[in-house]
């Protein structure tokens, strides 16, 4: 019996519009009813979850944010991993002769040293205004706070952003979590920072099983969640490289594809 299923959300629950279908909503109440743990897991920050996951899973839930950097429950912070402050200063010195927007999440913060319409594009998903300041102004909260960031987001050009990705993976694959989140976005975290180390974490603290969780995704941030579940879902809208991994692939998400998976295996 599954006990925990784990929903990605942008191109998984939610849709096109970022909300959340009656058909999803009225499945997870279902779950919920049941006992099931329903945890939302996302690459988002966790201000830009909140205000759509409070209506859809109560707050005893815990909340994956920041692609598993920044884990919230019962109204505070149970896990976050950081990348350290050396790293930061030299995968900007890598970044900065590109045409790039590099967006920086520190806890419920974040910041970028100018805006773009990449950036208004997070904006309007994202609760929290974000910093328009030069990176040393960035540097110095962090130090001042002795913080650092959860995560770095790049986002850019498609074929740019496949040459940083190939890039940064050479010199920082065997110390950071690099993966493309979507083909003009790329993210960067914390070894200890994955959707699947956020998901052992919580397998830990609930005494649940590997082969007990379900988990559901679309994109390259969520394959090592889909291979690691005892039931790996892929979106119809998935590419092909995640379908493959996954042990059953669903409808799209502007197909009532969580609810139809869920109701597969439910």
């Amino acid at each position: 019996m599954y006990k925990a299923v784990f929903i990605d959300m942008d191109g998984t629950l939610l849709q096109k519009d970022h909300t959340v279908s009656s058909l999803n909503r009225d499945v997870i109440k279902k779950l919920l009813a049941k006992g099931i743990m329903v945890v939302p897991i996302s690459a988002r920050p966790l201000h830009g979850i909140l205000p759509i996951t409070q209506h859809v899973v109560p707050e005893t839930m815990p909340v994956v944010s920041l692609n598993g950097s920044y884990i919230f429950h019962n109204k505070e912070i149970i896990y976050q991993a950081e990348i350290a402050l050396p790293e930061v200063i030299t995968i900007q010195r890598e970044l900065s002769p590109h045409d790039l927007s590099v967006m920086y999440y520190s806890q419920m913060e974040w910041s970028a040293s100018v805006n773009s319409k990449l950036i208004n594009k997070e904006q309007a998903i994202t609760a929290v205004k974000i910093k328009i300041q030069s990176f040393i102004e960035t540097m110095d909260d962090w130090e001042a706070n002795k913080s650092g960031p959860n995560k770095i987001l790049i986002a850019g050009d498609k074929g740019l952003i496949c040459d940083i990705e190939q890039k940064l993976l050479e010199l920082y694959g065997a110390k950071l979590n690099i993966y493309k989140s979507q083909p003009r976005y790329l993210e960067i975290m914390n070894l200890q920072a994955s959707k699947t180390k956020a998901i052992q974490f919580l397998l830990k603290k609930y005494g649940i099983q590997q082969n007990e969780i379900i988990a559901i995704g679309d994109n390259y941030n969520d394959k090592g969640m889909i291979e690691f579940a005892g039931k790996g879902v892929a979106m119809g809208n998935a590419p092909d490289e995640i379908k493959m991994v996954a042990d059953y692939v669903t409808d799209t998400n502007n197909n009532d594809g969580v609810a139809k998976a869920l109701n597969h295996f439910f």
